[in-house]
């Protein structure tokens, strides 16, 4: 008969049975049906031959005030960092005894009285469950959370004129690390009697493995603005232009003549003021 140790004790004194690569559950938020948050995992029980996780020690205070009870590690579908019993109710939970830490349990002794438990007479009947050896078998199918690495990139506005502006456009490369999942499988060997029959369990693990995706955002962001002024500045330009003016004619004998040849006579005007008029 294969007794149940803790997991804890395990790692403490029996490393070599369940060597490194594990599940450990403890301190995991868990939910009952419904998805009703119901307390979190205390630890597990682990099979001290095959070094498997058979029962989960879960703290139900969320449905009572003060219990801790076992249930088949099958029936946990574990999401992050929480765990699932999608089909444990309180009615159920209620028929469990509550766990002893002093007791040494045996995995026999234990599926007994969970077939009792899932099926008593205080469950009603759409609730009772008829257990499976498939379900102490530790989740198999984890539903793993991911954290998707969102990269924002930058519109720069490389100038603001009132009078117009125009868009530059520039490639820019940015590295992400990305995590992907990997299937890891490990086998050991077992050596108990079963009631099964060859051929009757057809049930097949399905493992989801998941990666992260990166995913790019644009932002546009204001980073310069520029205002147009004026000044007033002062310098000397130079005009020339062609401009008439009118000079009397004289003849020969200083008499004032018109464009015609005519004498003209004005008594304010003599021919000494022509002169002096030409500098002469």
């Amino acid at each position: 008969m294969s007794q149940l140790l803790r997991l804890k004790d395990i790692q403490a004194t029996h490393r070599d049975l369940i060597g490194d690569d594990y599940y450990d559950p403890t301190g995991k938020t868990a939910y009952g049906a419904h998805e009703d948050k119901i307390g979190k995992i205390e630890g597990a029980l682990v099979e001290d031959t095959t070094g498997r996780i058979r029962y989960l020690i879960v703290d139900v205070g969320g449905w009572f005030s003060s219990k801790e009870v076992l249930v088949p590690a099958g029936l946990a579908r574990i999401v992050g960092d929480d765990v699932f019993f999608d089909s444990l109710t309180k009615k159920q939970v209620e028929a469990m005894e509550q766990y002893d830490h002093d007791y040494q349990y045996s995995y026999k002794e234990q599926f007994e009285k969970d077939r009792q438990a899932f099926v008593a007479d205080t469950v009603p009947v759409e609730e009772q469950v008829e257990i499976a050896e498939t379900d102490y078998q530790a989740p198999n199918t984890l539903e793993l959370l991911e954290e998707r690495l969102t990269v924002n990139k930058d519109r720069i506005v490389a100038g603001l004129v009132k009078v117009g502006k125009h868009i530059v456009t520039e490639d820019r490369q940015i590295d992400v690390d990305l995590e992907e999942e990997h299937a890891h499988i490990e086998r050991k060997n077992v050596d108990r009697p079963t009631d099964r029959r060859i051929g009757e369990d057809t049930n097949s693990v399905e493992v989801q493995l998941e990666a992260e995706r990166a995913h790019v955002n644009k932002e546009t962001y204001v980073t310069e603005e520029v205002s147009v002024g004026k000044t007033v500045e002062s310098h000397t330009e130079t005009l020339y232009e062609t401009i008439q003016r009118e000079e009397l004619d004289v003849d020969g004998d200083d008499n004032i003549i018109d464009r015609d040849g005519n004498i003209v006579n004005r008594d304010d005007i003599t021919a000494a003021d022509v002169r002096a008029a030409r500098g002469k």
